[in-house]
């Protein structure tokens, strides 16, 4: 398998499918482009039609989306469980992860990923604190349910992966959090695939910066 992906400073769809196939255990190629330079879309292009990133190659089958890259891990590795075996409990983690794919656009707009920055108090205008509201809440609604292990539904699963480069915004942001909330996050940071994520985010050669209100 081979997955490209965007900045690991930056790309939070790339991260989430990063995060399955670390958990799966599969060896897989990896390749990574630079999302801000003038050919970044002519190169992401020259592997996807569609001009997206991430992208799973399986052979001769390519998948460009992040969750659909998950499901689809979830279905060729069903061993690894990378959604709840407990029906009620696998449709909530769904519609969370859908929840999390299509929607908080003042979050992403006003604190975007940026692993190598620390910008305590900033991007925080009040459509960006609704969303924060709302993910907070998500994530002490699946904590109360969960049974063993630390994260949304216990083990580890999709919808972790759709919510960890929320984590991540919310280090960046010093967002302030509950002790569960705060609990969610650490286990996620913990993760070897995150901590391997964050390690070379920092060797990236490439400068960011973000026009942060």
């Amino acid at each position: 398998m081979k997955l490209v992906v965007g900045t690991k400073s930056k790309s939070s769809w790339s991260l989430r499918p990063y995060l399955a196939l670390a958990h799966v255990g599969v060896p897989f190629e990896e390749q990574v482009i630079d999302l801000d330079r003038p050919d970044t879309h002519a190169e992401i292009r020259k592997v996807s039609p569609a001009g997206l990133v991430p992208i799973l190659f399986d052979g001769d089958l390519m998948i460009w989306d992040s969750l659909a890259i998950c499901e689809y891990l979830a279905e060729l590795f069903p061993d690894a469980h990378l959604w709840p075996e407990d029906r009620a409990a696998r449709a909530r983690a769904r519609s969370v992860s859908a929840e999390m794919h299509s929607g908080f656009p003042s979050l992403r707009r006003d604190m975007p990923m940026n692993v190598r920055a620390s910008l305590p108090r900033r991007g925080r205008t009040a459509e960006a604190l609704a969303d924060v509201v709302r993910v907070l809440e998500i994530w002490r609604e699946c904590r109360k349910a969960a049974t063993g292990g630390p994260f949304l539904f216990g083990r580890f699963s999709i919808a972790d992966a759709m919510f960890a480069p929320v984590t991540m915004r919310f280090v960046t942001y010093g967002v302030d959090l509950d002790d569960v909330c705060q609990a969610y996050v650490d286990a996620v940071q913990d993760l070897p695939a995150v901590r391997a994520w964050r390690a070379a985010a920092e060797q990236e050669p490439w400068s960011i910066e973000y026009p942060v209100p």
